[in-house]
């Protein structure tokens, strides 16, 4: 028998599964759309036909974001993601005229102004406000890299990331503001704040969160029922208590696509929010550890897209979206599974929400494209 040349052997058994790590997120990225979708069916068909007449009604508009976001991806990948770098301005001031408008002509929807109405839908300016947050700090924390200067979270890039969360927290949003402020601190921790500096930020941020639980009792209500929501459980706690009703009758295999009984009016924000409680009860717990290997491996392989990246911008800013889809992920599935209290946090992807998705499709265009720029060298 003729022997096979090392060099065939060293190639056959060092293929690796994904060719590039921009592939491994595209791959993930499409798994994640798929589920999402079906899960956006499954767990909105009922409210759909007894609000609007018709089972497909989220479906149909969720499959128009999708068509949107895919679009956005498109356009961001395309585009030299240090181009953002030099229109901030332009940015920063459309996001700062979005966030001021809609307080003003916002519709209050669950006594909150979240959404400004558009012909084709709604837009929700917090959510852009995510992505163009992250830019700014980027921008901010990879100048001062690159410059070898200590950093500073007292700067006016991040007191115009300030203002973007209170913007937001006057919707109110807490959940979405925290966000906002939240991902760009950690940004700043992660890429070498002082330790002194940053237990400055914990005791300013402990101080902060108690002043706006303050501001809003309910909050205080929904911390304190957070780890005992049967104490309360047809009240404030009424919410948890059925995401975690949901989740633990799905068990090992779960119901079977659209057979949750959940979504029969007995969690609320069943398609939204508490989608993933829809997802493990159908899924089970098979289907919630897949989702949750999904997220690891897109950290995994953002981060490696981050670490090759040729410049320090690309890097800061690769960083910063890989923890605003991961992150979101992590506060919402906290959420859901009553580890955390019920804030306005979706799941990327398995919630439905059309700005949240098209605008976290965007940040993943921009993150591909910082990895195709670093295979290139330029």
């Amino acid at each position: 028998m003729a022997e096979v040349p090392r060099k065939e052997l060293n190639q056959a058994g060092g293929k690796k599964f994904w060719t590039s790590d921009m592939e491994a997120i595209i791959a993930i990225t499409v798994v994640l759309l798929i589920l999402g979708t079906i899960n956006v069916f499954s767990s909105s068909f009922i409210f759909a036909e007894a609000e609007f007449d018709t089972p497909y009604f989220f479906l149909k508009r969720h499959v128009l974001n999708v068509f949107i976001g895919l679009i956005a991806f498109g356009v961001c990948l395309h585009f030299d993601y240090h181009v953002w770098r030099k229109i901030i301005l332009f940015v920063v001031l459309a996001t700062f005229i979005s966030l001021i408008a809609v307080l003003i002509f916002g519709p209050v929807v669950n006594g909150a102004r979240r959404w400004l109405p558009l012909p084709m839908g709604q837009f929700q300016p917090a959510e852009m406000a995510k992505l163009v947050s992250i830019m700014i700090a980027a921008s901010y924390i990879s100048l001062k890299i690159k410059l070898e200067q200590e950093l500073h979270y007292l700067t006016i890039q991040m007191a115009l990331i300030a203002v973007f969360a209170g913007l937001t927290e006057m919707e109110p949003d807490m959940g979405t503001a925290s966000i906002i402020l939240g991902i760009p601190l950690l940004m700043l921790v992660i890429s070498g704040l002082s330790k002194k500096k940053i237990m400055q930020l914990g005791l300013a941020g402990l101080l902060g969160v108690t002043a706006l639980i303050i501001r809003e009792p309910y909050r205080l209500d929904r911390l304190k029922i957070t780890y005992d929501p049967w104490s309360d459980a047809q009240n404030i706690g009424y919410q948890t208590v059925q995401s975690l009703s949901a989740i633990g009758s799905g068990e090992l295999t779960g119901m079977g696509l659209g057979v949750g009984v959940s979504k029969y009016d007995y969690l609320p924000e069943a398609h939204t929010d508490f989608a993933f409680a829809i997802f493990c009860q159908e899924n089970g717990f098979l289907g919630a550890i897949f989702v949750f290997l999904l997220f690891a491996a897109f950290a995994v392989y953002a981060a490696r897209i981050a670490n090759k990246a040729k410049d320090e911008y690309g890097q800061v800013l690769a960083m910063g979206i890989m923890l605003l889809v991961v992150g979101q992920a992590i506060a919402n599935l906290f959420m859901v599974g009553g580890m955390m209290p019920v804030v306005g946090v979706p799941l990327p992807f398995i919630s439905y929400g059309g700005t949240s998705l098209i605008i976290t499709m965007a940040a993943i265009g921009i993150l591909i494209n910082i990895g195709k720029k670093s295979e290139k060298g330029s």
